[in-house]
């Protein structure tokens, strides 16, 4: 075995670390290990030496190392054979490899490299040449330490986001729940006429809200709302309006006691003014819905609705024709007194007044095409001779055809009323 000489001792000054280095010399020759040992315990390194690539194996199985001088040359396992087989041991650091050979060929240092060494000394080595080495390999062990490190705080991190969001998503689900209830009857029958429902948010709550009320034993009340935004506030917004929207005289906004003692009903064109000063005046958040309301008179089948921003309803007559109603009108909570205009109608026995949230009218197909509210009407003239219930659940699958069977982006409801006339 040739002697690897060391050039110069010259000492040089080692930077200040939070502990020695662990570094293991592996080097058949006695003379050449004692002479690595002590150069590198001058600068500041925890030594460990090894006669044969078999027994620095043992070692590294027992030990962790952070870096590692090795001669390429020796007999028995050499010390490219020992690199390979350091860099298969399990290990959670890196360990820094570094090869001392004669060879130069640009062949064999792409051998090396190549079996996992990580920087070549070629004999005979100076100590700057050597201390400089192994400076670069502390920075790259510093930099995966650093690495290591950042990793383990992301990953502490993500823990902690994944515990607050299965939180949150079990928080998601009770307010789901709660916003179900809502719209518990997704049927009532009024003797007159039945209103069917359909709800069904885009996520795990939704801004959409359809239901109906009683005003008296002669007129009944339905209606489409559409909050503006996604999520939890929204769907506390929702809350609110079916609130204010129940059949409870004492808070529904729609409703007031008649000179008889009973109760009566504001104008709907009224209703929506009323909810647009509640919005503006009172509650003064930035959100803003869009509405369709409408009261139908059961003995007549004479009816008044206000449009405020909702898509339009559309009447679905027993003959087989569809109507379009309203005029469009302004959102409610945007401009302060805002003009809502009343659409008068009537309805024979036999129709259906469908309203519906513009998760029905922007449904997009996968190029980003909108079903509009033409594509709506050819939906309801495929699925109309079914019963209402029914008819909504067909629009549910013909929507979900629609858009490719993606997830819906916007929430999607509707109701439809069916009016009979009065019981004889």
């Amino acid at each position: 075995m040739t002697m690897l000489p060391i050039h110069s001792q010259r000492s040089i000054p080692v930077q200040a670390a939070p502990g020695p280095r662990a570094v293991l010399i592996v080097d058949d020759s006695k003379a050449q290990r004692m002479i690595l040992s002590r150069q590198l315990a001058r600068w500041g390194y925890h030594v460990t030496e090894a006669a044969s690539g078999e027994e620095a194996l043992a070692l590294c199985r027992a030990s962790t190392f952070d870096m590692v001088l090795s001669d390429w040359m020796m007999p028995g396992m050499s010390g490219l054979d020992f690199c390979k087989a350091f860099r298969a041991l399990p290990r959670e650091g890196y360990g820094y490899f570094i090869l001392l050979t004669s060879k130069s060929e640009k062949t064999e240092i792409a051998d090396g490299l190549e079996n996992g060494a990580d920087d070549f000394l070629t004999k005979p080595v100076s100590a700057d040449e050597l201390r400089a080495r192994l400076r670069a390999g502390e920075r790259i062990l510093s930099m995966q330490a650093e690495l290591v490190e950042k990793n383990r705080l992301v990953g502490t991190t993500l823990g902690e986001l994944q515990k607050l969001y299965d939180s949150l998503d079990r928080d998601l689900m009770e307010a789901r729940k709660l916003q179900e209830t809502l719209v518990r009857d997704r049927f009532r029958d009024f003797g007159g006429g039945t209103a069917s429902l359909l709800i069904r948010p885009s996520g795990h709550v939704g801004g959409d809200l359809v239901g109906s009320f009683v005003i008296d034993p002669q007129r009944v009340a339905v209606y489409s709302v559409d909050v503006s935004g996604h999520g939890v506030a929204s769907a506390m917004m929702t809350a609110r309006l079916a609130g204010l929207l129940s059949g409870s005289p004492e808070q529904n906004i729609a409703l007031r006691p008649s000179a008889e003692g009973g109760r009566a009903a504001f104008p709907a064109a009224q209703v929506a003014a009323r909810l647009n000063r509640m919005m503006l005046e009172e509650l003064r958040v930035d959100q803003y819905f869009t509405l369709c309301y409408a009261e139908i008179e059961l003995p007549s089948g004479q009816c008044q609705m206000v449009q405020a921003g909702h898509p339009h309803p559309v009447i679905l007559r027993r003959g087989g024709g569809i109507e379009v109603l309203g005029d469009g009108g302004l959102p409610i909570g945007l401009i302060e007194g805002a003009d809502y205009p009343q659409t008068d109608f009537t309805l024979s026995r036999g129709d259906r007044l469908f309203l519906m949230s513009d998760g029905l009218t922007e449904c997009p197909a996968p190029d980003g095409t909108e079903l509009g509210l033409e594509g709506v009407i050819r939906l309801l003239r495929l699925n109309d001779a079914l019963p209402s219930a029914d008819l909504l659940e067909a629009l549910v699958w013909d929507l979900h055809s629609y858009a490719g069977g993606r997830v819906f982006p916007d929430d999607i409801s509707g109701l439809l009323f069916d009016y009979r006339g009065s019981p004889a």
